[in-house]
């Protein structure tokens, strides 16, 4: 199972956005796919209808120790699509973590025992759609991951905090995870309509010449409707711009990560 952290501290960027419509076109590819919801607020859980009352189990259960992964994994309405839903216990986590022991490697543990307790077989991505923060639910991605997924916004302040984000995934590689590699960087919320979006995305690939995505995630109409809905926008509205950039989109990371297993 190959382990991608959706991360970025800044809110808005379109992170939970991703996690659901990314894995919904990896999924419609065939590939097997879980989101696991770290967000105190659920909102992965609820944009693809999850309910409160079927959150039994939940991402908390699993970085606490209660429950093992196999256990909080629940299926979705999407083919190939399951999530462990996260919700608002969440947010007093980070003090239970800490009191214990291998705080940053609780979602890394459940993943390795997962994983022989299946022999192998499940999932073929687990997305992990992280908060709005570099706290300790972030941390605990960034030790689990393969990758990190960046999404950054086209808006003026897109780089800001961008450096602290990178020297986080820095700290985590030295101390916590070696191998913990940037698997690329998605445009969001991009307007053709403005200059300001071209910029934007310029200064960005000047930043990261070989790591961001040819794909831009337009804004969209589409893509706010569908949570309202608990669709995802590819489930929604296939044939929306935002929809058609979330397909483009899986097929680059998979062709990606094909030249990375050649490699």
């Amino acid at each position: 199972m190959r382990t991608l952290a959706i991360a970025n501290q800044k809110g808005g960027v379109g992170k939970t956005t991703t996690a659901i419509n990314l894995g919904t076109a990896l999924a419609a590819t065939g590939k097997r796919v879980v989101i696991f919801d770290t967000d105190p607020q659920g909102n992965a859980s609820t944009g693809i209808d999850i309910q409160p009352e079927q959150r039994v189990v939940t991402s908390y259960n699993v970085l606490v120790g209660d429950r093992a992964l196999s256990g909080a994994i629940l299926q979705t309405k999407v083919p190939n699509l399951w999530i462990v839903p996260g919700d608002a216990n969440l947010s007093g986590v980070e003090t239970e973590l800490m009191a214990g022991i291998r705080p940053q490697h609780r979602l890394r543990d459940a993943i390795a025992a997962y994983v022989a307790e299946e022999q192998g077989a499940g999932f073929e991505y687990m997305l992990v759609d992280c908060p709005p923060s570099l706290n300790i639910l972030t941390v605990n991605a960034l030790t689990a991951a393969n990758a990190v997924l960046v999404p950054l916004q086209c808006e003026f302040f897109a780089l800001e905090g961008l450096a602290q984000l990178l020297a986080t995934i820095e700290a985590v590689r030295q101390n916590l995870n070696a191998s913990l590699e940037i698997q690329g960087v998605v445009l969001t919320m991009y307007d053709r309509r403005t200059s300001l979006s071209d910029q934007v995305a310029n200064e960005v690939r000047q930043y990261f010449p070989d790591k961001v995505y040819d794909t831009v995630i337009p804004r969209n109409v589409r893509l706010s409707e569908a949570p309202s809905h608990g669709l995802p926008a590819i489930v929604y509205d296939q044939s929306a711009p935002g929809s058609k950039a979330y397909i483009s989109l899986a097929r680059e990371l998979i062709a990606r990560e094909e030249q990375l297993k050649a490699a």
